[in-house]
């Protein structure tokens, strides 16, 4: 689907693939150019990520650089900031489609 974008570090992805199909993740870990590690914060924590084949997610042009800069800071990032990320990105876009549907 998007696999002629290269997946980054912090970008927020949506799952169409899988349990998981619908959700919201973010790239914490980039494998090879098939596979990245997601996780949520929330289900999928930072110490439990799942690898995800890149044809099973939508790659989102939003990248979270508190996520970013976190991961190259410590090469961790929290739970928490992973959820703000998502959240985050997730009302906005609750948000544009608001205002689109007036």
């Amino acid at each position: 689907m998007n696999s002629g974008n290269i997946p980054q570090l912090g970008q927020l992805v949506r799952i169409i693939r899988g349990r998981d199909s619908g959700k919201y993740a973010v790239v914490i870990g980039v494998e090879d150019q098939r596979f990245v590690w997601i996780a949520d914060g929330d289900k999928r924590k930072f110490d439990q990520p799942k690898k995800k084949n890149l044809i099973h997610l939508e790659l989102l042009e939003a990248i979270s650089s508190e996520v970013v800069d976190s991961l190259n800071e410590s090469g961790r990032v929290t739970n928490g900031k992973l959820r703000y990320a998502l959240n985050k990105y997730v009302d906005l876009m609750k948000s544009e489609a608001l205002e689109k549907g007036e």
